[in-house]
């Protein structure tokens, strides 16, 4: 949970127009900032359960005066026809308002959990890659699927029974008069004993479905985990273990949910339904026997105290859904608030990009851990290609990752055009910067539209140069539907060197003003190494590129190489400078 003020300062790297402004101080101001704009459903909701309470109070109040109409006379058939015909009557009507209650429910429900989805992805897409590289994405995906999901259950049935069953709980108060001002006694004793029953309840099952809600969160990630590295673990034979670890975390969610059903059957408002009832039979029948009331007079009150018989058996279902709505809106609500270190500076440094980059004294850390770079500076000139080299962990990606605010510096300041990163608005820092990572993500849409997602708006010609460009045309046109062709997730249908292929293509679209190539040219294979380097050699023409890589082919043309070693700078200088004089940069070359 978090405050007023900090939630109204929440930074993110993107934002989006919502539908409304919700309030992130806690989860019941939060649903309720998502309830208030639609009031007016909510309105329906209680006039329906109003009208399908006082009516459903009207048919032992009916029976009860058709009773005594037949002990006084016999003859009054008339009188029957017409008691059956207000019972007609008013069950039609309250069938109708009880549909408009069950409609607004379901209305309410539904639309909260699509603006709900809606301000959560938007949040997602928000978060710096410190936060989506801590958080688990099964955990991520549990509460964006089954949390949200569970905070709709929590107006439709939960709410929805919850308004429906205080309705009938108010209505023997209201109608017991009618019949002897005394019998308002047994309706009232058992309101006040059902509600310090139900705050016992509610008190017990509060953190029971917040262990429920987190079970299965934990469940999910693992599940994600194995599937998501599911090569590796049928490689490594260890099927049986994870097996074992998911049937672990299986049982926690179960365990949970046995819990909570222990406590549902310990559900008090039961047994108090049972003695309200004997206890207002007897009570009618007290009266009766002193004349104060007719029999259709007891025959209706029983009646109308068996309307406590609804909110008591659905309040064991209801209220925990509302609870377990309202532990699904906490869990959702902790992804929201978290804050992301970066933000999208809207107002921020906006002109076309020339770049140059400069690197003022940086140091760099992963959260929690040491530093992946100290002390850094660097200056790189527009339009020239430079070379990051250096042994694996030496700092070459992390570097990288500063230039596009993929991360932000611990110390220092990263510039571009001479303007601090953190200056720049963030959109137009990002559309002018292409990175191409060793570990290529193609989602599972054709290749044409793989190609063109950093520019949607690009035509098919325009698609098909690039491909050239990146020696991809070839092999896409050897496809039965050639840029059509729907790859499976990740590209998991496509070689490593086509991916890395596709990706390139990608980045040629964007015409980016730098282009960043981490080691994006690994899994291309000898035979196409040499058209890949023409190309990428094209591309760089005019723009400021850096290559992290290991291939002295890409190196030697490079204008500028830097050695990193443990996160520093060893050496600065072309190729053969460096070969005369750098021990560091004699090493990679010699291992």
């Amino acid at each position: 949970m978090t405050s007023p003020s900090i939630a109204s300062n929440l930074r993110s790297e993107f934002t989006a127009p919502l539908r409304h402004k919700t309030n992130l101080s806690s989860p019941g101001r939060w649903l309720l900032s998502h309830f208030l704009p639609y009031w007016s459903i909510g309105l329906l909701m209680v006039v329906g359960a109003l009208g399908n309470a006082g009516l459903a109070a009207v048919v032992p109040v009916i029976i009860g005066d058709a009773f005594d109409t037949i002990l006084e006379d016999h003859s009054q058939t008339q009188s029957l026809v017409g008691f059956a015909w207000a019972i007609v009557i008013s069950q039609t009507i309250r069938g109708v308002l009880q549909l408009s209650r069950n409609y607004g429910a379901e209305w309410l429900a539904q639309i909260t959990e699509r603006n709900i989805r809606e301000e959560l992805f938007t949040s997602l897409l928000g978060k710096g890659m410190t936060f989506h590289s801590l958080q688990p994405i099964g955990d991520t995906m549990a509460r964006a699927t089954n949390d949200v999901r569970e905070i709709n259950y929590m107006y439709s049935p939960g709410l929805n029974l919850v308004i429906g069953s205080f309705t009938f709980l108010i209505m023997p108060l209201i109608a017991a008069p009618r019949f002897h001002t005394d019998l308002v006694l047994v309706p009232i004793i058992f309101l006040v004993a059902y509600i310090l029953a139900l705050w016992q309840y509610l008190g017990e099952l509060y953190p029971i479905t917040d262990k429920v809600r987190g079970a299965f969160g934990k469940m999910n990630t693992r599940l994600a985990e194995a599937i998501d590295g599911i090569e590796t673990v049928k490689g490594n034979s260890q099927e049986v273990n994870e097996v074992k670890r998911f049937n672990k975390n299986a049982r926690r969610f179960r365990d949970a949910f046995i819990y909570q059903g222990n406590v549902e059957a310990r559900f008090l408002p039961l047994l108090l339904l049972g003695l309200a009832e004997g206890f207002g039979l007897l009570h009618a029948l007290i009266l009766y026997q002193q004349e104060l009331l007719s029999v259709g007079d007891v025959i209706g009150y029983f009646g109308v105290i068996q309307m406590l018989g609804f909110p008591t058996f659905v309040s064991l279902f209801a209220y925990s859904q509302v609870s377990l709505g309202f532990a699904g809106a906490r869990r959702v609500l902790d992804l929201i608030i978290l804050e992301t270190e970066l933000d999208q500076n809207t107002a921020g440094y906006s002109e076309e990009m020339q770049g140059a980059i400069e690197f003022r004294g940086v140091t760099f850390a992963y959260k929690g851990n040491e530093p992946a770079l100290q002390d850094i500076s660097l200056k790189i000139q527009p339009g020239k290609t430079v070379a990051i080299v250096g042994q694996t962990g030496s700092g070459k990606t992390s570097l990288a990752k500063l230039v596009n605010r993929t991360y932000d510096t611990t110390e220092g300041e990263v510039l571009v055009d001479g303007v601090d990163v953190r200056e720049w608005q963030m959109e137009t820092l990002r559309r002018s910067i292409s990175i191409i990572e060793q570990d290529i993500f193609l989602f599972s849409r054709t290749i044409a539209e793989n190609i063109a997602f950093g520019n949607p708006e690009a035509t098919q010609e325009q698609i098909e140069a690039v491909a050239k460009t990146a020696q991809a045309h070839d092999f896409i046109s050897e496809f039965k539907e050639g840029y059509q062709t729907v790859i499976g997730e990740r590209g998991v249908t496509l070689s490593g060197g086509q991916r890395q292929r596709l990706a390139l293509a990608r980045a040629f679209l964007t015409d980016p003003h730098i282009l960043i190539l981490d080691d994006s040219t690994s899994s291309i294979d000898s035979a196409t190494e040499d058209e890949i380097q023409r190309a990428i050699f094209t591309a760089a023409q005019g723009r400021t590129t850096l290559i992290i890589t290991h291939r002295l082919s890409q190196i030697r043309w490079a204008d500028l190489i830097v050695v990193l070693r443990q996160g520093r700078i060893a050496a600065v200088g072309t190729h053969d400078e460096l070969l005369a004089s750098s021990e560091a940069y004699q090493r990679i070359f010699s291992e």
